[in-house]
């Protein structure tokens, strides 16, 4: 009964909003560009224009994001991303410049 309990508290605690805060990467390039640069914001771009779709980078885990176009601006920057998460893919509210 303690196990289902213990599920039960971790699918509620997934419908609240949470908060990330990490670096916009991209699907083909993923944790290589965990740290926000110039050089990241560069290669995220041109990966991105070319159909790869963006992530979110989140000590050294990459989580998938439902709102690709909240990213546009974001990318290779730090962020910090509001939203719910389900397996590996985030439903992000807002995204906003990290620090």
């Amino acid at each position: 009964m303690k196990k289902l309990g213990f599920a039960f508290s971790l699918f509620a605690a997934s419908m609240f909003a949470a908060e990330w805060t990490g670096t916009v990467s991209d699907a083909k390039c993923g944790a290589k560009h965990a740290m926000a640069s110039d050089a990241a914001a560069k290669c995220v771009q041109g990966c991105v224009k070319g159909g790869s779709d963006p992530v979110l980078v989140v000590d050294g885990k990459v989580y998938k994001v439902d709102s690709k176009d909240k990213f546009t601006d974001h990318l290779g920057h730090k962020v910090t991303v509001t939203g719910k998460l389900e397996g590996d893919t985030i439903t992000v509210d807002s995204v906003k410049m990290g620090s």
